[in-house]
């Protein structure tokens, strides 16, 4: 994936989707990925759940995918982020959570996430995918 300048309000969108691809392929754990993600300014970590939120809707979370992934986020089930996307449908208004709830909604994305990209990476691009999301490198294997 190719970076692209701060000018452009595009470099923050390729970051994300970086880290959020690499915890859901195992190369980056997800306490580092909070790490990163806890290290932005509120807005930035707003504009994060919002793309987060678009990478979820893309895999077509279902709700055992969330309850799959709220399991793995280490967030309790009746927690706001984990009763919204465990929804049928799932609700998405991760973004407009009060600040204080962004860590727990970026944990439980990014877990949900997980679950639905694996199986799609499994059902449909297995061995013949030409997403480079989907090919991302075990050389850049994170803590």
């Amino acid at each position: 994936m190719t970076e692209t300048s701060s000018d452009d309000g595009r470099s923050l969108w390729r970051e994300t989707e970086r880290v959020v691809n690499e915890i859901a392929q195992g190369l980056r754990k997800l306490d580092s990925g909070v790490l990163w993600f806890a290290s932005l300014s509120p807005v930035r970590q707003q504009e994060v759940l919002r793309e987060v939120t678009g990478f979820a809707m893309q895999a077509h979370i279902t709700a055992a995918d969330g309850r799959a992934g709220v399991a793995r986020s280490g967030v309790k089930s009746t927690a706001n982020p984990a009763v919204m996307i465990c929804m049928d449908p799932p609700s998405y208004g991760f973004a407009g959570l009060p600040c204080a709830e962004y860590v727990a909604a970026f944990r439980v994305l990014v877990s949900v996430f997980a679950v639905a990209d694996t199986r799609r990476r499994e059902m449909y691009c297995k061995g013949t995918c030409g997403h480079a999301w989907h090919n991302l490198s075990a050389a850049t294997e994170l803590p």
